[in-house]
């Protein structure tokens, strides 16, 4: 599994009662440096709450779902979730603004995908655990 850069850093901590490791030194995350990560002031925490709070809207969390299953003109989106297509149309513009997706242009038709499998493990990760919350066996269990 690929190593995931979040800001935190494992190992970082105190000893618990009596010398043993605390949780930290045991391999619990705790908040690092913000040059543990890429070395801006807030270690790209302030980047992760800007997706997501475009994560937290339902009509962009079904766009996303829809584009884990492969690229869509926007009259096809919009289509898919019922929405008109100038409202879907903005909120494509903010998952780009977001770096969420990607658009490519063929003639008159604008084609939207997710842009990275980061994206989509997002997406993926987020409904699956959505479904451990409603489901006593979540569907992508059975």
């Amino acid at each position: 599994m690929a190593e995931v850069s979040t800001g935190l850093r494992e190992g970082a901590g105190t000893r618990g009662t009596a010398g043993e490791p605390g949780p930290a030194a045991a391999g619990a995350l705790t908040a690092g440096s913000a040059s543990d990560v890429d070395g801006s002031a807030d270690g790209g925490l302030n980047e992760a709450v800007d997706i997501l709070r475009l994560l937290a809207d339902r009509t962009r969390l079904e766009i996303l779902v829809l584009l884990s299953e492969g690229e869509r003109a926007v009259g096809a989106i919009a289509a898919a979730v019922g929405r008109p297509v100038p409202g879907v149309s903005q909120h494509l513009a903010k998952l780009r603004g977001g770096h969420l997706v990607t658009a490519r242009r063929d003639g008159t038709t604008v084609y939207y995908a997710l842009s990275s499998e980061h994206v989509e493990a997002l997406v993926t990760n987020v409904i699956q655990h959505s479904e451990h919350v409603v489901y006593a066996v979540p569907p992508h269990h059975r």
